[in-house]
């Protein structure tokens, strides 16, 4: 069996006005989804969807490059064609993480089982999810819309959240003491019903998330994630030893070597790798590895249902499986790329009963979603 074409399809979509949203002082105004293709001689193809935050331009000339040099005429089941991440470029190592999960439903094909298999002697069927979002609400206009999201997530099933910090504090002077405020509203109106994450984008002061990472152990939170820039490596082994919380992070690394500081220095509590940045074959060397210092894993997942499926797939396949993220303001290009969107009930995400990934394109989805040239967001000033 020969590689015969590697191909790259760029898909958007615009988002209508009243479906864009602003977190921090970014209006996301698209959705992209880069997809690598890869074709054989015997008629399989493989499909991955690689993260549009390495800019879906440069990624096709990254993907037209290696299919060019290394890839055509080549066995697909080979491991030693597969290229590196480097953890220089994004536009690179996203554009190889595209085609590293292609290659590995390739292979699932061939070999007649799921990826997840693959990966693991005694895989999950399914994985539970957890909705992630909290990005729309506005510290100007309506806060607790947050709220309205949460309850709306629990009538749908999901039993885990995790949500943002809303819009930029310095427009409306919010503190530290009225975010959480929030929070505790939040966390009272849920009662129970969900487990609850938080997400810092790593906006806040080493000062600012101590008191707020101190304030979520006390409720239970599952994790807070990335409360300050993700290099403070030693900032992170501070935070993460002053709670039992897990403090988490790592979704824009793409290498093993980029994360052995922060597990050797327990920075992080969880780690957040994303197939979709660096692969299939990198997020499970590096779930290895975190293991055996007691660390666990739980991915980024945060663009379309390719990508999501990619990262189930590995999910299923860890040591000790949590959860896996459910972006849900995408809007209809996440599962439209797909042409049968995967079982999601109560909650839970069962894996499709088919080779590979389980998964196949749409039938015209490049014509259904015309890429549309452009950054995915504008800046806002107010």
């Amino acid at each position: 069996m020969k590689i015969t074409k590697v191909e790259t399809l760029l898909l958007s979509r615009m988002h209508e006005r009243h479906e864009q949203w602003v977190t921090s002082t970014l209006r996301i105004v698209k959705a992209d989804c880069p997809v690598v293709v890869v074709h054989t001689d015997d008629g399989l193809t493989g499909i991955g969807e690689a993260c549009a935050y390495g800019g879906p331009g440069l990624m096709q000339e990254w993907i037209e490059w290696y299919s060019r040099h290394t890839l055509m005429g080549k066995d697909p089941r080979s491991t030693a064609i597969v290229p590196h991440t480097s953890g220089r470029s994004w536009a690179h190592d996203c554009a190889v993480a595209g085609l590293d999960c292609a290659l590995w439903d390739l292979r699932g094909q061939i070999e007649g089982k799921r990826v997840s298999q693959m990966l693991s002697a005694a895989p999950l069927e399914k994985v539970r999810l957890y909705a992630s979002s909290g990005c729309r609400y506005d510290w100007r206009i309506r806060p607790e819309q947050l709220i309205d999201e949460a309850l709306d997530y629990i009538a749908q099933g999901l039993t885990a959240m995790k949500f943002r910090i809303g819009t930029h504090w310095a427009w409306d002077g919010v503190t530290v003491d009225r975010f959480l405020g929030l929070v505790r509203e939040l966390h009272q109106t849920v009662a129970g019903r969900m487990d609850l994450m938080l997400d810092g984008n790593q906006r806040l002061s080493e000062e600012q998330a101590l008191t707020i990472a101190k304030e979520l152990d006390r409720l239970g939170f599952t994790w807070f994630e990335e409360p300050i820039p993700q290099t403070d490596v030693d900032g992170y082994a501070r935070l993460n030893g002053a709670v039992h919380l897990p403090i988490t992070g790592g979704e824009q690394y793409t290498t093993l070597e980029q994360f052995r500081p922060y597990l050797e220095k327990r920075a992080y509590g969880i780690v957040q790798p994303d197939a979709g940045i660096c692969g299939i074959t990198e997020l499970m060397k590096i779930a290895e590895v975190a293991d055996r210092y007691g660390i666990g894993l739980c991915p980024h997942s945060w663009h379309n249902g390719l990508m999501c499926m990619a990262n189930a797939h590995a999910v299923a396949a860890l040591p000790n499986p949590k959860v896996l993220e459910l972006c849900m303001i995408q809007g209809p290009l996440q599962w439209g790329v797909l042409a049968e969107k995967p079982m999601i009930e109560d909650g839970w995400l069962t894996l499709p009963d088919r080779a590979g990934l389980g998964v196949t394109l749409a039938e015209g989805v490049e014509e259904k979603y015309p890429y549309v040239e452009g950054n995915y967001y504008i800046e806002v000033a107010r």
